[in-house]
């Protein structure tokens, strides 16, 4: 319509007027609607403030898909704006060009040793626990840089999906695993007894790790054999999101040393993740306050 407008000087052109709309297929009586209304306020303009506040929150936020807006504006409980349904959400982002699309697909790393002993697959592709510090998942991901590689590792509860414990190195040796163990044992005493599951990487079923695990009596759990990732799929969708929230078409990690990359992903996980970022898979809300209102609800019971 705002086309048509401009080469017909808002209609004044008759015979423009009436090619444009016949070649675009559009009414003349919806052109002179469109006339009429395009100088009107928008309806959803309050909510459409709104969504870029919680965008411009953080550089991360622009991330968000109309599920995770619609619980952050619920969350924000403001009072002098109608909170409308998921589906009208979604259609304001895309009147103002906030729709986000994914970038890129993440690739395992870690490599199976076949000759080590294995554990039994506890979780079995249920990812879902109703109490924190029940079922973690624990996996490494690799990021390029300009002086090699960063490889991260990190343990995620099922409950909340926060990131409990991190560790990162210019390697991907059993002690960057145990390292991470020992950081989420350290912040979480409580984490002692829960189940690990992990992929059969040979970090994984090192004699290193499965002594540092027996010392804090934490149940392991591995891959299916001949399992595939989506018997790790809760830890794969982590790192997925991780790098394209932060580092897809933000960063060129490529000109970037490991120690800036470090800072910026300790960043992201303990400061971000767990504390301010909307999850849609527990109810809209950022992992800590998860957990929080858990044992606020188990102390009122």
């Amino acid at each position: 319509m705002k086309y048509i407008a401009e080469k017909t000087e808002d209609g004044a052109i008759k015979g423009k007027l009436s090619i444009y709309c016949r070649v675009l297929e559009v009414s003349r009586q919806a052109f002179y609607e469109y006339l009429v209304n395009r100088d009107k306020p928008y309806k959803y303009e309050k909510i459409a403030d709104k969504i870029r506040e919680i965008i411009d929150e953080d550089k991360c936020n622009d991330t968000y898909g109309s599920r995770r807006i619609h619980a952050a504006l619920k969350l924000q409980k403001t009072e002098d704006v109608h909170i409308p349904s998921e589906r009208t959400v979604y259609r304001i982002m895309q009147h103002e060009g906030l729709v986000h699309k994914p970038k890129r697909k993440p690739n395992g790393i870690t490599k199976a040793d076949k000759e080590a002993r294995k554990s039994d697959d506890l979780l079995k592709r249920d990812f879902i626990s109703d109490k924190p510090f029940e079922k973690c998942v624990t996996d490494i991901t690799e990021i390029k840089a300009k002086d090699g590689k960063l490889y991260v590792s990190a343990i995620f509860d099922c409950f909340n999906s926060e990131a409990l414990g991190l560790a990162m190195a210019d390697n991907m040796r059993a002690e960057l695993c145990v390292t991470t163990l020992k950081n989420a044992i350290m912040k979480f005493p409580e984490l002692s007894g829960a189940i690990v599951h992990s992929d059969r990487g040979s970090q994984y079923t090192s004699a290193e790790y499965r002594a540092t695990i027996s010392k804090y009596r934490i149940v392991q759990s591995m891959n299916s054999a001949g399992g595939r990732c989506h018997d790790n799929a809760r830890c794969e969708s982590m790192w997925g999101r991780m790098k394209e929230e932060l580092l897809y078409g933000r960063y060129k990690t490529e000109d970037m040393t490991i120690e800036e990359l470090k800072t910026l992903i300790w960043r992201y996980f303990m400061s971000y993740w767990n504390n301010r970022r909307i999850c849609s898979a527990i109810g809209g809300l950022p992992p800590v306050l998860k957990r929080e209102l858990y044992y606020r609800e188990l102390c009122a019971a």
